[in-house]
């Protein structure tokens, strides 16, 4: 037996809302003219997403007058700030990422009770006490299990909680580690009308993922993995602490950067991973642009690719919560079958890269 993830749950708040309906809100958001709305609803509708999910019931509404997190008036002022923003992660984060902590752990037949260990991911919200002890409650989880938080790393970051899982289990090996990745990341709308925040507040959406680590037989055995840092893209993807919210910059060079950097890498993959033999890939949904990328630089047909654009599709960027989706989905498609390459990509820029075997 061997580190397998054996099941994975997962959340979303509220009701899927449509992308068309999101253009809306930031037309009104960033009082737009009918040229610049016009330009900005053709990028919604190029980013290969249908609907997105929020803890915030905002951004579906029709008129300012109805908003209940942001300032109903056509200026949003005063605009929230950073704390109001991590009242609302604290508050809903424990909630959604409970939900799919219970549909991992009841797929997979383990009572909370067994847990040893709990990794938090998340970078879009840090709390002390921490978002880990509410959840610890909300399972009934004994207050002797180990926990462990992996924050601000970006849209990589539950490789990062799945590897120490890994190493966790090759020390202790009755232990059953539970990874929960709970993302809210439409906290963060931006109002200036900025490229970096047009292209962010088009992407990214709110979910949870939970996956049970143990070993096992049966599930998606972690055979190895491998980080890098593409150094001339580090200032292409970044993430800060600002006073209205967690502040993304993304640059519109970032599908090409990661191209340039994946093909300099072929190589690398080939000799750690048998790269050529490799059926199965699963890659970060974080944008239409970047999946085509990947899948250029390895040379795959658009199949490659099908439950990535299919989370992409449904959700939007969920950052490190997207690639348990993608997992989960190729998880239970009877069709994935033998070795599978995941990738992320995030701040750094970093690439992460994690080897499984569907068992």
């Amino acid at each position: 037996m061997s580190s397998t993830i054996v099941s994975i749950g997962l959340s979303n708040p509220g009701a899927p809302i449509p992308q068309s309906e999101i253009a809306r809100f930031m037309r009104l958001a960033h009082q737009l003219d009918e040229v610049e709305g016009r330009k900005l609803g053709f990028l919604y509708r190029k980013t290969g997403i249908e609907t997105r999910h929020s803890v915030l019931e905002d951004f579906d509404k029709l008129r300012v007058e109805d908003f209940s997190f942001f300032p109903n008036n056509q200026a949003l002022e005063p605009f929230p700030g950073t704390k109001a923003r991590m009242e609302v992660f604290q508050k809903a984060a424990p909630d959604l990422a409970a939900k799919a902590a219970f549909s991992s752990l009841e797929q997979a037949g383990v009572h909370t009770k067994a847990l040893t260990h709990l990794i938090l991911v998340s970078c879009t919200g840090m709390v002390a006490p921490g978002v880990e002890l509410q959840l610890m409650e909300r399972l009934g989880l004994d207050d002797s299990v180990e926990r462990y938080c992996v924050h601000f790393m970006g849209c990589y970051a539950a490789f990062t909680g799945l590897k120490l899982a890994d190493k966790i289990l090759r020390t202790e090996l009755d232990a059953k580690v539970l990874l929960v990745s709970v993302e809210l990341c439409t906290l963060h709308f931006q109002k200036e009308f900025s490229e970096d925040n047009q292209l962010a507040n088009s992407l990214f959406g709110d979910g949870a993922a939970a996956a049970l680590v143990m070993n096992a037989k049966k599930g998606l055995k972690i055979k190895s993995y491998l980080s890098q840092v593409l150094r001339n893209g580090d200032q292409d993807m970044a993430w800060g602490i600002g006073d209205f919210g967690f502040e993304m910059k993304l640059s519109k060079y970032i599908p090409t950067l990661l191209d340039q950097g994946i093909r300099q890498l072929r190589n690398v993959f080939e000799r750690k991973f048998a790269l050529s033999k490799i059926p199965n890939f699963a890659i970060h949904p974080g944008g239409k642009q970047i999946l085509q990328k990947v899948q250029e630089a390895f040379e795959l047909g658009p199949e490659a690719n099908f439950h990535a654009s299919d989370v992409l599709r449904q959700f939007g960027n969920m950052s490190s919560a997207s690639i348990l989706f993608v997992l989960d989905r190729m998880m239970k498609d009877p069709n994935v079958q033998g070795e599978i390459l995941s990738m992320g990509f995030g701040p750094g820029l970093t690439l992460e890269t994690l080897h499984l075997v569907k068992q």
